[in-house]
C-alpha cells in the first residue's frame, strides 16, 4: 500500500538487513545437517531416543518410549474380563515326504535290509470302477468284495485320499531309517487291488511285516482310533495261524505309538481299549505276514475329521505309523 506518509526504506538499512539474513542461512542450514547426522539423538528435554535393533526392538540400556502393541484378535469374540492371548505365528504345514522328528533319535541304519509293505486302503478310482470292486474273492472262510470305495468326510475328503497321503509321509520316515518300503498300491492304477493281492502282496515282496492304513465311517457321535488284530482263521485257502501272535505284537506297539504321536484317544464307539480283533478281512485272513489294520479316525466325525484332514496331524499318524513298524522291527 502507498499513501501521502509511506516512502522507500533507506539503502543502508536495506543492505544491514540483507547481509544478515545471509550469514544466518549457512548456519542454520550447518544446524540441520548435523542434527539430522546424529539421526535425533536428542529428544526434547534432552532423553536420548532409543536404539533399535533391525527388527524394531528397543536396545538393551536405552530408553524406551511406551510401544502400542497391535491389538490381539482371536477368531471369536471374547468374552469380558477373559484374557485376550498373543496370537501365535503360524506354521507351515509339512510336505507329504518330509520326515516328521520322533522323539527318540533312531539310526539312519536300523531298518537296514528290512522289507515292509504298506497297504494304503482302498483307491481313489475305486467309485469309477464299481463292477469290478464289487466282484466277490475268496478269503477262506467266505466271499467278500474285491475292494470298496472307502468312506470320507462330509467335505468329501476320501479315506483313499487320506490313507495313500499317510503311507506317503510313512514310507519317507521309514525310508530315511534304512528300510526298504513297498506299497500294495500307489494310485498309480485305475482301481484296486482287490483284497486278496493286498494280502499276497506281503509275501510278494518278501516283507518282514505289513500294515493296512485306513479311516473309519464310523457313527458321526464317535471318534478315535482303533487298532485291528487278525483272529486265527484255518478255512479253504486261508491259514494264518503263525502271523497271530507276532501279529498281535505289533497291534500292541501301533497302539501305544500312535497315541503317543497324535494324542488320539482310543475308540469310543467300537473295539475295546483301541483293539478289535477280527475274522471277516481277507487282508489279514490270507497274509502270511504279521499284518495289522489301522483306523486312524472315524471320518464322518467332525473332530475327528479337522485332525485328518490337516496335513501336520497326518505327518503325526505317519510318525506313530513309523515308530511301531521300526520298535516292531528292532525288538524281540
Amino acid at each position: 500500500m502507498t499513501g501521502p506518509n509511506s516512502r522507500p526504506p533507506r539503502r543502508s538499512t536495506l543492505l544491514r538487513a540483507t547481509t544478515a539474513v545471509g550469514a544466518a542461512v549457512p548456519l542454520c542450514l550447518a544446524g540441520w545437517l548435523g542434527w539430522q547426522s546424529l539421526g535425533h539423538s536428542a529428544a526434547v528435554g534432552g532423553t536420548a531416543a532409543p536404539a533399535t535393533s533391525p527388527t524394531g526392538t528397543a536396545t538393551p540400556g536405552t530408553a524406551t518410549p511406551e510401544a502400542t502393541a497391535p491389538e490381539a484378535t482371536t477368531p471369536e469374540a471374547t468374552a469380558p474380563g477373559t484374557p485376550v492371548q498373543t496370537p501365535t505365528t503360524p506354521t507351515t504345514p509339512a510336505p507329504p515326504n518330509t520326515p516328521a522328528p520322533s522323539d527318540t533319535p533312531v539310526s539312519p541304519t536300523a531298518l537296514t535290509g528290512r522289507t515292509i509293505l504298506l497297504d494304503p486302503g482302498h483307491n481313489p478310482g475305486n467309485s469309477a470302477h464299481t463292477a469290478e470292486i464289487n466282484r466277490l474273492v475268496d478269503i477262506g472262510n467266505s466271499r467278500k468284495q474285491c475292494d470298496t470305495t472307502g468312506t470320507e468326510t462330509n467335505s468329501g475328503y476320501t479315506e483313499a485320499e487320506y490313507a495313500l497321503d499317510v503311507s506317503h509321509r510313512a514310507r519317507a520316515i521309514l525310508a530315511a531309517r534304512g528300510a526298504t518300503v513297498v506299497l500294495a498300491q500307489d494310485g498309480d492304477r485305475p482301481w484296486g487291488p482287490c483284497i486278496d493281492e493286498r494280502a499276497r502282496a506281503g509275501a510278494d515282496a518278501h516283507a518282514d511285516v505289513a500294515l493296512s492304513v485306513h479311516g473309519d465311517g464310523g457313527p458321526a457321535g464317535g471318534s478315535g482310533f482303533h487298532v485291528i488284530l487278525p483272529a486265527k482263521v484255518a478255512a479253504g485257502k486261508a491259514d494264518n495261524a503263525a502271523i497271530v501272535e507276532p501279529s498281535r505284537r505289533l497291534g500292541l506297539l501301533l497302539r501305544e505309538h500312535f497315541r503317543a504321536a497324535t494324542g488320539e484317544p482310543y475308540a469310543d464307539y467300537t473295539a475295546s481299549d483301541g483293539l478289535d480283533t477280527r475274522s471277516d478281512l481277507g487282508g489279514l485272513n490270507l497274509s502270511t505276514v504279521p499284518k495289522v489294520f489301522i483306523e486312524c479316525g472315524n471320518m464322518r466325525n467332525p473332530v475327528d475329521a479337522k485332525r485328518m484332514t490337516d496335513p501336520q496331524w497326518r505327518q503325526r499318524a505317519a510318525q506313530g505309523i513309523a515308530d511301531a513298524l521300526t520298535a516292531y522291527l528292532t525288538t524281540r
